[in-house]
C-alpha cells in the first residue's frame, strides 16, 4: 500500500486533535465536580464558587493556559435533550412593524391585506413582505401603496409616486433592520440572563431567531425575557468628577457598615486584589495598581485588609489616579471585572448606601466589555429627572443609520419626530460639553460628548466607529422607533430529571451496542475482527473528538447517529474481509489476499457511503433542533470510517503481517456458512412483486382510511411529559383534561404505567406573553384532581411552524431519492439501474408508512409521524442504497467477468447468491445495533428506532427483491 506514512501521520493527528479537544471536558468535569463537593448541595453556593474561578487559569498546557469560561466554551457541548434547558424559536412580528410604518393608516384594504398576509404565512414559504404584497394586489388591485405608507418620516424613501415594487423594497428592508435588532437585543438579554453557554441565532429568510439556554428551569422568566418590549432611553450624566465625590462617599459608608454588622468576614477566595486584576485594562493609562482612595497607605495590606476599608473600591477601580485626581472625562466613572459586577450591584442598592447618595443618581453598566476575552466592563453614572425617569425615550426616534461624514469619517445619523425634536433642543443645549447615554434595556451603548445645541432633531455621532459598529449603533437607535415584538412560535422545555435519564439510557444503548458489534466481529471472522474492532473504537473516538472540535452539540439523537454509524461501519470491515476470504479461496497468498481484496472491496465502500451521505446532508439541510444534530453525527461518522475501515486497518493488518503475525479472517463457525448458495432470485421476482404489492396495499388502505398520528411538530399544539406518583390510566387523564381544554387531548403512555404524553391544540393561535403560562395553570387545574404529578418536559409547535416543517420534511424526501438516483445513473451510466434504486427505494419508505399506519395504536408504544421518523425515513433510504449499490456493484463486476455468457439471467442470480453472504452479515449487525437502541434507548427514540427496524428489514429485501428485477426487466425491454 502507497501513503502508508500519510496515513500514519493523519491519523495521529486526528488522535492529538481529539485528545485536545476532549481535554477541555475533563478539566471542566473536574472542576464542576470540586465545586459540588464544595457547595455540599446548595446551587447558589456552587453557582458563585465557579463564578469565582471563571476568568482565572485552571488549565496549563505549557504552551497555552486556558481559564475556566474558555474550558467551558470548548467542551463537548451537551444537547438541551441531554442536559435539561429551554429551546425557543421567535418570529419577529412584522405585521405589526408594517402597520407603525403606515403610522397605523385605517385604510380598510390596507388593514385586510396584513390579515390576509398573516393567513398566508401559515402555508407558504415566502417571506412576509411578499406575502403581504401579494394579499394587497389581491384586495385592493388598482390600490397604491405609497398612499399608505409616504408620510414625513419616511420622505427620503417614500414618494407619493413611488410605485409598489418600490414601497415593497423599502419595507423589505426595514424587515430585516428589525430582525437585526431583535437579534442584537435577544442577545445583549440572553448575556445578561447568566446562562452558561447560550445558543442564539438567525434563522435566515424565515425573520425567525433560535434561542438555546441549557439548564435554565424558570422557563415563565424565559417567556418574559425574550418577549419584553425593548426600552430606549437617552439619560443625562454625571460627570467623573462629580461621580467620583458619590460613589468616595458610598465607599466610606459601606466601610462603616460592614465594620459595625456582627459575624461579617471578607471574601477570601483570592490572595491578590480585585484592584491589581484591572491593572492595565482601563482605557485611561495612569490607572495604576495601588490608584485607589487612601492607597499610599495601604500598599502592603492584603486584600482582605484593604477591602475591608474600602469595600467597593476593593472591586471597582475609580477613574482617579493615586492622588485622588480625576483622568478622564464624561459618564465613565469606573471599571470592574464583569464577574464582580453582581457584587457592586449589591453594594449600591444596599439602604445604607442610596441614603448617602442624591436620588437622582442611577449606574449602569457599559454594554461591552475590554481586555482580554472582555473580562471587564465600564460603569456609567447618569442623571435621572425629578420623576425618576430619563430625559428622552427611543419612540421619538424617526430614523437612524450609518453614514460617512464630510471628513470622511463613519457616523451615525438620527433623526427625530417633533416633540423629539423639542426636547432634544433643549437637552442638547444645557449639556454642551457633557455626555448623553444611550441606554437599552438598562445597559449603556454609547455616551456620546454635546458638541452644541441641535435644534432640528437631526443629529450625528461621530467617535472611532468601524461599519459593524455603527450599523450596531444605528440599529439599536432604531429600536424604539418600531415596536416590532417578538412571539414563540415553537419552544421545548426538558427538565433535569428526564435530561439525566436520556443520558443514562443513551450511554447505556452506546456500550451495548459496540460490545455486541465487537464480539460478533471477533466470533465470526476470528483475528481479523480484532484489527475491525479497533477500526469502530477509532472510528467512535475521532467522531466524538470532532463534534467537540466543531462545537457541535451531542444530543440523545446524536447518540443514535454514533450508534447506527458503529452498526454500518461495520459494512466495509464486512465487504473488506468478504473480498479477502474470496481471493484466499482462489488460493492467492495472504498477503496477495489482502492487497486485492481491499482493492475490489474501495468501489463498492466509496460509492455505498457517497450515497448515504446524500441523505445525511439533506437531512441536516431541511432538519431542524435534534434532528440536525444526528444529520452531524451521521456525516461524521461516514466520512469518519470510511477513513478507518478502508485505510487505517489496511495499515494496522499489512504491518502485522510485515511482523510475521498471522491475520485469519474465517473461524470454525463462518468457515462453511453461506457458501456455494443458489436461490433462484431472477426466477422468483414476480413473487417479490406480488409479496410487496400485498403490503403495499394494505398500508395505503390504512393510511387513507386510518391515517397516522402526526407528531406535534407536524400538526402543532402544546405537548407535556407528565409524570404521576402512582399509575394511571389514558382515559381518565383524558376525561380530567378534557374539561378543561374544551376538547379532547391525545393523553398516550409515555414508558412507564406513571408516564404520559399529552398533546393539545388548547389556545396554540394565542400570541399573547404569557399564553404558555395559561395552558400550563390549565394542564395543572385539570390534573390537580389525580394526585401528585410533575411536568418533565413540554413543547409548543405553532401551526406556522408545523406546516414549514412538513413541506421541509416532504422536501427532504424528494431531493434524497433524486439525487441518489442521479448519483447512480452518473456511477453506472445505466438509466436501468437508477430507476430500479428509486423504485427500491420509493418501496421501502411506503412500507415504513404502511406498517407505521398499520401498527399505530396496536404497538405499546408512541408511534408519530414527525420530525424522528423523518430523520428515521432518510436513514433508511441513506442504509438502503448502501446495500442495493454493493449489489449493483457486484452485478456490474459479474457481467464484466462472464460477458460471454448468454444467460444475463443467471450471470445476476449468481452474483445475488455472491453477495449474499455480506448483505446478510451487514444487515444483521445493523439491525442487532437498531435492537439495542430500541430495547435500552429510552422511551424518546423508541418510535424512532422501531421504523428503523422495520427500515433495515426491507431495505436489505428490497435490495435483492425490488432493485435487481426492476433493472433485469426494463434491461429486457430495452434490448
Amino acid at each position: 500500500m502507497k501513503s502508508k506514512g500519510a496515513v500514519k501521520l493523519f491519523a495521529i493527528a486526528m488522535a492529538v486533535v481529539s485528545v485536545f479537544q476532549l481535554s477541555f471536558t475533563w478539566v471542566t468535569y473536574r472542576i464542576e465536580k470540586e465545586a459540588k463537593a464544595f457547595a455540599e448541595g446548595d446551587v447558589i453556593k456552587e453557582r458563585a464558587y465557579l463564578d469565582s474561578i471563571a476568568r482565572e487559569p485552571v488549565y496549563n498546557l505549557g504552551f497555552a493556559e486556558y481559564t475556566y469560561l474558555q474550558c467551558k466554551e470548548r467542551e463537548l457541548n451537551l444537547g438541551l435533550d441531554l442536559q435539561g434547558g429551554m429551546n425557543v424559536t421567535l418570529e419577529v412580528s412584522l405585521g405589526e412593524m408594517v402597520r407603525t410604518l403606515a403610522n397605523n393608516n385605517p385604510d380598510p384594504g390596507f388593514n385586510k391585506a396584513i390579515e390576509l398576509a398573516a393567513e398566508k404565512m401559515k402555508t407558504s414559504q415566502a417571506d412576509y413582505v411578499t406575502l403581504f404584497g401579494e394579499a394587497y394586489k389581491e384586495t385592493v388591485p388598482e390600490g397604491r401603496l405609497a398612499a399608505i405608507f409616504a408620510n414625513q418620516t419616511n420622505k427620503d424613501r417614500i414618494k407619493v409616486s413611488s410605485t409598489n415594487e418600490e414601497v415593497l423594497v423599502y419595507l423589505r428592508e426595514e424587515a430585516n433592520q428589525a430582525i437585526d435588532r431583535s437579534f442584537q437585543i435577544l442577545r445583549a438579554r440572553i448575556d445578561k440572563f447568566g446562562v452558561t453557554q447560550p445558543n442564539i441565532q438567525k434563522l435566515e429568510g424565515s425573520g425567525r431567531i433560535l434561542v438555546e439556554l441549557p439548564g435554565v428551569d424558570n422557563p415563565t422568566r424565559v417567556r418574559k425575557l425574550l418577549q419584553g418590549s425593548a426600552k430606549l432611553e437617552f439619560w443625562e450624566t454625571y460627570d467623573n468628577a462629580e461621580a467620583f465625590k458619590h460613589l468616595s462617599s458610598a465607599n466610606d459608608m459601606l466601610a462603616k457598615v460592614m465594620k459595625s454588622e456582627a459575624g461579617t468576614k471578607s471574601d477570601s477566595t483570592k490572595t491578590d486584589t480585585a484592584a491589581s486584576a484591572l491593572a492595565g485594562l482601563a482605557k485611561p493609562s495612569a490607572i495604576k495598581p495601588d490608584s485607589t482612595k487612601k492607597d499610599t497607605a495601604n500598599k502592603e495590606k492584603t486584600f482582605e485588609e484593604f477591602s475591608a476599608e474600602n469595600p467597593l473600591f476593593a472591586y471597582l477601580r475609580p477613574y482617579a489616579d493615586e492622588n485622588n485626581m480625576l483622568i478622564t472625562k464624561g459618564s465613565a466613572c469606573g471599571i470592574s471585572m464583569v464577574k464582580d459586577t453582581a457584587k457592586i450591584n449589591a453594594m449600591l442598592n444596599r439602604f445604607e448606601v442610596k441614603a448617602v447618595l442624591p436620588s437622582t443618581i442611577k449606574f449602569f453598566w457599559a454594554y461591552k466589555g475590554f481586555g482580554n476575552n472582555n473580562e471587564a466592563v465600564v460603569l456609567h453614572a447618569v442623571k435621572a429627572g425629578k420623576d425618576g425617569n430619563p430625559s428622552l425615550e427611543g419612540d421619538k426616534i424617526t430614523d437612524a443609520r450609518r453614514d460617512i461624514s464630510q471628513s470622511g469619517d463613519i457616523e451615525v445619523a438620527m433623526n427625530m419626530n417633533a416633540e423629539g425634536a423639542r426636547i432634544w433642543k433643549n437637552l442638547t443645549k444645557q449639556n454642551i460639553g457633557k455626555s448623553i447615554a444611550i441606554v437599552l434595556d438598562d445597559v449603556v451603548y454609547s455616551a456620546p460628548t454635546v458638541q452644541n445645541e441641535i435644534p432640528n432633531g437631526r443629529s450625528s455621532i461621530t467617535g472611532s466607529f468601524t461599519n459593524e459598529e455603527a450599523a450596531d449603533l444605528a440599529n439599536i437607535l432604531k429600536s424604539g422607533k418600531l415596536p416590532a415584538p417578538t412571539r414563540i412560535v415553537e419552544e421545548a422545555v426538558v427538565g433535569p430529571t428526564l435530561g439525566a435519564e436520556s443520558i443514562s439510557q443513551g450511554l447505556l444503548s452506546m456500550l451495548i451496542a459496540t460490545i455486541v458489534i465487537l464480539i460478533f466481529m471477533v466470533i465470526y471472522y476470528g483475528n481479523s475482527g480484532y484489527i475491525a474492532d479497533f477500526a469502530v473504537l477509532t472510528n467512535v473516538f475521532f467522531i466524538i473528538g470532532v463534534l467537540a472540535s466543531l462545537g457541535a452539540a451531542l444530543t440523545l439523537p446524536g447518540i443514535a447517529g454514533i450508534v447506527l454509524t458503529i452498526g454500518m461501519a461495520v459494512d466495509a470491515n464486512v465487504l473488506i474481509n468478504e473480498r479477502v476470504k474470496e481471493e484466499l479461496l482462489n488460493a492467492r497468498s495472504i498477503k496477495n489476499a489482502v492487497a486485492d481484496g481491499y482493492a475490489h472491496a474501495n468501489s463498492s465502500i466509496i460509492d455505498a457511503n457517497l450515497t448515504t451521505l446524500i441523505a445525511g446532508f439533506v437531512l441536516y439541510v431541511f432538519g431542524t433542533g435534534p434532528v440536525q444534530g444526528f444529520a452531524i453525527t451521521l456525516i461524521i461518522g461516514i466520512l469518519s470510517s470510511m477513513f478507518t475501515a478502508v485505510l487505517l486497518s489496511r495499515v494496522i493488518t499489512e504491518w502485522r503481517l510485515e511482523k510475521g503475525a498471522t491475520v485469519h479472517y474465517v473461524t470454525n463457525l463462518s468457515k462453511n456458512l453461506f457458501q456455494n448458495l443458489n436461490y433462484k432470485f431472477v426466477e422468483n421476482r414476480k413473487k417479490f412483486y406480488i409479496f410487496s404489492g400485498i403490503i403495499i396495499i394494505a398500508g395505503v388502505v390504512s393510511i387513507f382510511t386510518k391515517g397516522f398520528t402526526l407528531g406535534v411538530d407536524f400538526k402543532g399544539g402544546w405537548t407535556y411529559v407528565v409524570q404521576f406518583e402512582n399509575d394511571q390510566t389514558s382515559s381518565d387523564i383524558r376525561e380530567k383534561l378534557t374539561s378543561v381544554f374544551g376538547s379532547a387531548p391525545e393523553v398516550k403512555t409515555f414508558g412507564a404505567g406513571n408516564k404520559f404524553k399529552i398533546t393539545t391544540t388548547y389556545m396554540i393561535n394565542e400570541t399573547s406573553e404569557g399564553a404558555s403560562d395559561m395552558v400550563e395553570t390549565k394542564l395543572n387545574e385539570g390534573l390537580a384532581p389525580m394526585g401528585k404529578s410533575q411536568i418533565l418536559s413540554s413543547a409548543k409547535v405553532g401551526p406556522t411552524i408545523a406546516n414549514d416543517i412538513k413541506v421541509a420534511s416532504i422536501w427532504a424526501a424528494i431531493i434524497s431519492l433524486l439525487g441518489i438516483g442521479l448519483y447512480i445513473l452518473i456511477r453506472f451510466r445505466k438509466w436501468q439501474y437508477a430507476l430500479g434504486a428509486i423504485i427500491a427505494l420509493t418501496h421501502d419508505v411506503l412500507m415504513m408508512l404502511g406498517f407505521y399506519s398499520i401498527f399505530d395504536g396496536i404497538l405499546p408504544f408512541t408511534m408519530e409521524v414527525d420530525q424522528a421518523f423523518i430523520a428515521a425515513v432518510l436513514t433508511i433510504i441513506g442504509f438502503s442504497i448502501n446495500d442495493t449499490v454493493v449489489v449493483f456493484d457486484r452485478i456490474r463486476e459479474f457481467l464484466g467477468t462472464h460477458h460471454h455468457e448468454n444467460n444475463k439471467g443467471k450471470v445476476i442470480n449468481d452474483a445475488l447468491n455472491n453477495t449474499l453472504n455480506r448483505t446478510i452479515i451487514t444487515s444483521l449487525t445493523v439491525f442487532l445495533v437498531a435492537l439495542v437502541l430500541f430495547i435500552f434507548g429510552g422511551e424518546v427514540i423508541k418510535g424512532f428506532t422501531f421504523a428503523l427496524l422495520v427500515g433495515i428489514v426491507f431495505g436489505t429485501y428490497s435490495s435483492i427483491g425490488i432493485a435487481t428485477p426492476i433493472v433485469i426487466d426494463f434491461d429486457k425491454k430495452k434490448e
